[in-house]
């Protein structure tokens, strides 16, 4: 008999993930067991969950959602379950969401999706989904070529026996489209989106086109840094993937000249900062560290603030880091 889990990723948000576990609680078809990995929660969350006698909690330090993914799936598989059943905390499937998944799924393996929907009006996509807006115009049964990790996933273990498991030092931001490319694109496993199976979330805002705030919007950082691992994963083509990230770091950069009120030139030097850590696989920053650095940029010197930009773009390009001269050193 198949074993199915359900994992969800807090991190301060008691009130939802309680309202995201009584959905699950209420499904039609029940899974073998609820998984909460615990992002290092200082409200109630680890409280309230020491008291569910039904629900099985991985506390960690706040690794993102990236990080507690990559925790909740690793465990779930490493434990022997069939299916895994993902979502935010802030998700809340209806009653017979994943009775539906169950029920679309085909002869072969297949990444399979709820369809995600804005929790305010019942209708609209929260993400991109093909070219619809809205549940109302798909007449169709499933969407085709389609999924959005890892929001009311469905994942199969013999997926991530050939793909992997999701990247965990993504932090926050891409973590769910580098692994749907992934999948597709490197190993060739069809996704499709039911339609009939619905994970109402709240609308995303964070894009190029709204105003921002330099000193707290530590989220922008990890949109730009991390777009690289996704296009890499998206296009499988190194060269390509580096232009075109060379190009929206450029379009980002004049977007902020031109969307931006405040800030405008900090603004649009701020994209080489995440640029080099892309270019330089350099993964080790989290909220707490950026929402630092990024005080620090808003108070300093424009001019200040690019030289020191583009000067350590330089170094990291250029200068061999030190690594590369003990091989030399010793070859």
């Amino acid at each position: 008999m198949e074993k199915i889990i359900a994992v969800i990723v807090s991190h301060n948000r008691h009130t939802l993930l309680s309202k995201c576990i009584e959905a699950i609680r209420n499904q039609s078809e029940l899974p073998n067991t609820i998984l909460v990995v615990n992002n290092g929660s200082s409200d109630y969350t680890s409280v309230w969950l020491d008291k569910q006698t039904d629900i099985i909690q991985l506390y960690q330090e706040n690794a993102g959602p990236a990080g507690g993914y990559h925790t909740g799936i690793k465990w779930a598989f490493e434990n022997g379950y069939d299916y895994i059943w993902c979502m935010d905390d802030d998700s809340c499937p209806k009653n017979n969401a994943l009775e539906m998944l169950f029920k679309h799924r085909g002869p072969n393996v297949e990444l399979l999706n709820s369809v995600v929907i804005n929790n305010a009006d019942k209708s609209s996509f929260v993400w991109k989904t093909k070219n619809y807006a809205c549940l109302e115009e798909v007449k169709t049964d499933v969407i085709e070529g389609i999924s959005q990790p890892f929001n009311g996933t469905l994942i199969h273990r013999s997926i991530i026996e050939k793909a992997g498991l999701p990247k965990s030092n993504l932090f926050y931001w891409g973590e769910g489209s580098e692994y749907f490319y992934r999948v597709v694109n490197k190993f060739k496993i069809p996704a499709k989106t039911v339609t009939s199976s619905i994970q109402y979330h709240p609308q995303q805002n964070i894009g190029m086109n709204q105003e921002w705030d330099l000193k707290t919007s530590w989220k922008m950082y990890f949109f730009v840094r991390n777009r690289y691992q996704v296009l890499k994963a998206k296009y499988n083509n190194p060269i390509i993937a580096f232009v075109l990230y060379c190009c929206f770091v450029f379009a980002f950069s004049t977007m902020m000249l031109f969307k931006q009120k405040e800030h405008k030139i900090k603004k649009a030097s701020f994209a080489f900062w995440p640029m080099i850590h892309a270019f330089t696989n350099n993964y080790s920053a989290n909220d707490i560290s950026i929402q630092m650095r990024m005080r620090e940029i808003s108070t300093s010197p424009i001019m200040a603030s690019i030289i020191k930009s583009v000067s350590k773009f330089l170094r990291a390009v250029l200068v061999p880091s030190e690594n590369e001269v003990s091989k030399t050193a010793t070859a």
